[in-house]
């Protein structure tokens, strides 16, 4: 057993765990945060990415030793005072969501595509989302969706908010 301690959506977490448990064994049956998902715990779907330390990444792939003094957000910490984040009001709007155990891993990393690059091309969107397996959309809602969370956390005439 190892000691951690590290940020979760803000708040301080201490805890003792064993050397194998990654990530999304923390988070899921350690801090009750299910709305990361267990998909293929390979690094290959992306169905648990999480923002680590301001970067994407695979839940999957981090194993709790790694965590000591980090930051992590999962989507359970985009929510503010009951309110959706841009991404996730723009998967709602724009009919991006089918059955949803995608959604969370594909609105982190565009999150983090966005606070990347505020103003990203399709062409762009596709590339840094390519990762991201959904086997229900077609993905063609999905871009449409991260276009429009793009251009409304610029405040919808291009400038960044």
């Amino acid at each position: 057993m190892q000691k951690v301690q590290f940020k979760v959506n803000g708040e301080t977490v201490r805890l003792t765990a064993e050397p194998h448990w990654t990530l999304l064994d923390v988070l899921r049956s350690e801090l009750n945060l299910t709305g990361t998902k267990r998909g293929c715990e390979m690094g290959d779907c992306c169905a648990c990415t999480i923002i680590l330390d301001g970067r994407a990444c695979n839940s999957c792939l981090v194993l709790s030793g790694e965590l000591d003094g980090s930051s992590v957000l999962t989507i359970e910490g985009l929510s503010k005072d009951g309110g959706l984040h841009p991404v996730q009001r723009a998967f709602v709007d724009h009919g991006a969501i089918q059955c949803g155990f995608c959604t969370p891993g594909m609105v982190m990393s565009t999150i983090a595509l966005l606070n990347r690059d505020p103003n990203p091309s399709e062409d762009e969107v596709r590339l840094r989302l390519a990762g991201n397996i959904c086997r229900c959309t077609g993905y063609t809602k999905i871009i449409e969706a991260v276009m429009a969370a793009s251009k409304a956390m610029r405040g919808g005439d291009g400038i960044p908010k």
